[in-house]
């Protein structure tokens, strides 16, 4: 490895590598979380027809404008009109029209009395309150009108915009299709749960925290574990599920050591090693192989999730479509000094409290590290909500400096 590349060109590297996610027409129920790849306009307005808001009665609002409590009105009433009736009759002046909820307006009336306000009768009603005119009446395109704009290309589709969806006419949506991942751990001292470790073995997890973290982001992802350190094995695995897949991420066998398996393996074959200048996750690379994009990561596990929150996260969010594709970054006073080294970026774990805006408008929280900056203190993790984050230039913050945070909750 050269001289250390900046965090910010690696990424862009990564970034570029990654194709943009194809664009597929999926059943709603297969987009949650997708990002829409058009505009889409509904299909009919919404409300399609004057309803009712209430179970009650359509009347004519002349007819009970004497309406009291002490004198109520009553009129004969002539029909029922459930939800999705679709033969409603007109209602004749000084009649009623038992209505319920959702139920189309007959012609004729002009506002719902809600049943609380009468007898509930079924043959005549005793009216007890005056309505004005419109009184409990959802009105035809009052919400929604037909071929009005619904839905923005770029949106990311949550439940209300696939109700809406739904409500407008639309049975499926044109999306950007989630990546497939194949995500390979690598490592002869790696061993699987349950089976019991031997003296210089560990149990395997990057691959479980790489995999949940890209199918959060909808990321279909298959996992190969523990593959060992043999470069003739490791490239046999890449390529059983190289034509299947849209991206391979590694992790391990990347430093500047013997036994890195999958610089062994790759660096003759198109993907760049390098070093970033960042701690942890300086070992890093990138490129194509088996005409599929890869994405190398060390192999400590802190390290993984850094390198994921950096260079993977952003840049699968952006293949997908996602507009927005950084954490949420605030400002936070350090609860207590903290050392960096020198030309190198540092991301340590941290627990970020918010506070009110102050006069100048910016909003300045707390945040105290958790563990300390070693790559295998994965504990300390699960403690966090943000990463700290310490620019190239700093070495030394006191308690009471303000610093980056990157949340991650």
């Amino acid at each position: 490895m050269n001289q250390p590349i900046a965090v910010d060109d690696h990424a862009a590297a990564v970034a570029e590598l990654l194709p943009q996610a194809l664009i597929d027409r999926l059943p709603l129920e297969r987009c949650h979380g997708l990002v829409l790849a058009e505009d889409v306009a509904a299909a009919v307005s919404l409300p399609s027809f004057d309803n009712s808001a209430m179970d009650g009665y359509a009347v004519r609002a002349a007819d009970i404008a004497a309406a009291t409590a002490a004198h109520p009105v009553e009129l004969p009433v002539d029909e029922d009109i459930p939800a999705g009736r679709t033969d409603v009759p007109p209602l004749k002046p000084g009649r009623a029209h038992r209505i319920m909820t959702g139920a189309p307006m007959p012609n004729g009336a002009d506002t719902v009395v809600r049943v609380e306000d009468t007898d509930a009768g079924t043959e005549r009603v005793r009216i007890s309150v005056a309505a004005e005119q419109g009184k409990s009446v959802r009105y035809a395109g009052e919400d929604v009108q037909r071929g009005e704009l619904t839905l923005r290309e770029g949106t990311v589709l949550g439940a209300a915009h696939l109700g809406l969806a739904a409500a407008s006419g639309r049975h499926q949506l044109a999306v950007r299709v989630p990546l497939r991942v194949l995500v390979v751990s690598t490592g002869t001292e790696l061993v699987t749960a349950p089976e019991p470790l031997r003296h210089g073995q560990i149990y395997e997890s990057n691959s479980i925290m790489l995999a949940s973290a890209m199918r959060a982001l909808g990321c279909e992802v298959r996992v190969v574990r523990s593959v060992a350190d043999d470069v003739e094995r490791f490239m046999t695995t890449l390529a059983e599920h190289s034509d299947e897949v849209d991206l391979i991420v590694t992790s391990g066998g990347v430093s500047a050591g013997a036994y890195e398996v999958v610089k062994d393996a790759l660096a003759e074959n198109g993907v760049r090693f390098t070093k970033v200048a960042m701690q942890p996750g300086g070992p890093q690379g990138c490129g194509r192989a088996l005409g599929v994009p890869i994405v190398t990561l060390p192999g400590n596990p802190v390290s993984v999730l850094v390198s994921y929150e950096v260079f993977l996260r952003p840049a699968l969010l952006a293949a997908h479509g996602h507009g927005e594709v950084s954490r949420p970054a605030a400002r936070a006073r350090l609860l207590e000094p903290l050392q960096a080294p020198s030309g190198k970026r540092q991301f340590r774990r941290g627990y970020y409290v918010p506070a009110n805006e102050d006069t100048a408008g910016r909003v300045t929280g707390t945040v105290g590290p958790r563990g300390g900056p070693g790559s295998h203190l994965l504990a300390a993790f699960t403690q966090a909500n943000c990463l700290i984050v310490i620019d190239e230039e700093t070495t030394t913050l006191a308690e009471g400096d303000e610093v980056d945070v990157l949340l991650l909750s």
